[in-house]
């Protein structure tokens, strides 16, 4: 097989870039071009859009866009799919191996970003930040006849318990800053094939019932999708701050919702949600109090660094794939 990939590097493959501007447009993406006819589109979203972009490619790097049979059934060149990202269930991993088309991603590259924006999340969140910056904004401190002012109670993460769902790379990256900051951590392994030893691990019942923070950072899966939901929100702690930086079906919107209306958690922080860009419609767009409840827009992966390493890294996963050696490969 990897014989013809080499002959399609001799004759300069046709590398279709969907969603160029998933990286962002200030990273530079041109190094591709020295593996074979570049095309790029800043965005491709519909399936009828993958159809007709991808027909005559022999190489597709793609993010979100779907992936399958319906969008590549027409592509009969297609041979490699490198992911701008860690996750790849855009991707029909099944219907593309039956094909023999490659599917490679990117691994660890945004780890200590995802990490550092899981805390950035918490500790706005339990500090009260938001509340305090607009309390000496409005005037309200210039107006007082004290020097301090915390009327909205706030506590240390030290003495805590962090839970966490998901023990990849990211997941261990937060434990370590975690503990670091005084608390005490416990998991969850969704699958149960965890090996990881560092930390106690306990079940779903326990993870909810004892966390402090609960921080997901696992992949979406059967097992993951509304792993957060009604029933699960209920047996968290009524001070709780919900931290999700994994993907957005992971947690029920509606539930979560519902919860943070009903008081029955203190407080969540999201990077994800169930449609991306947020629908208007999401029940979620409702609330405006910061100090309950905190939205990014799926930015806890792109560091300028990070996503620079995402780039670097898909390039050689490109040319490791054209010398016959693929690297990276689902």
């Amino acid at each position: 097989m990897f014989c013809r990939e080499v002959e399609v590097m001799s004759k300069k493959p046709n590398i279709v870039m969907l969603e160029r501007n998933s990286v962002g447009p200030d990273i530079d993406v041109s190094c591709f071009e020295k593996l074979g006819n570049v095309t790029y589109y800043l965005n491709t979203v519909t399936e009828e859009e993958v159809r007709e972009r991808t027909r005559e490619a022999d190489i597709i790097i793609a993010n979100k866009s779907p992936l399958c049979e319906d969008t590549l059934k027409d592509s009969k060149q297609v041979k490699l799919i490198c992911q701008f990202a860690t996750g790849y269930d855009n991707c029909d991993v099944a219907y593309c191996k039956s094909r023999g088309i490659v599917i490679s991603n990117v691994v660890n590259y945004c780890t200590d970003m995802v990490a550092q924006h899981t805390f950035t999340l918490a500790l706005c969140l339990v500090q009260k930040l938001f509340h305090y910056d607009n309390y000496v904004k409005s005037g309200a401190y210039s107006a007082q006849d004290r020097f301090s002012n915390f009327d909205l109670p706030f506590t240390e993460l030290a003495g805590k318990t962090w839970g966490i769902v998901g023990m990849g790379n990211i997941g261990r990256r937060t434990a370590e800053i975690a503990q670091a900051f005084g608390c005490k951590v416990i998991f969850h392994s969704v699958t149960g094939s965890s090996t990881v030893t560092a930390y106690r691990r306990v079940d779903k019942d326990t993870l909810l019932a004892e966390s402090d923070f609960l921080s997901l950072h696992c992949p979406l899966s059967g097992l993951t999708e509304n792993f957060i939901d009604r029933d699960a929100l209920r047996k968290m702690k009524k001070t709780a701050i919900l931290i999700n930086v994994a993907r957005g079906r992971v947690v029920n919107n509606r539930d979560l919702y519902e919860a943070l209306m009903q008081e029955e958690i203190m407080a969540a922080g999201l990077d994800v949600v169930e449609k991306e860009p947020l629908s208007l419609d999401n029940p979620l767009c409702k609330i405006k109090d910061s100090n309950r409840l905190i939205i990014t827009p799926h930015l806890a992966w792109g560091s300028v660094e990070a996503r620079k390493r995402c780039v670097e890294e898909t390039f050689e996963n490109l040319r490791a794939f054209l010398a016959g050696e693929p690297r990276n490969v689902i």
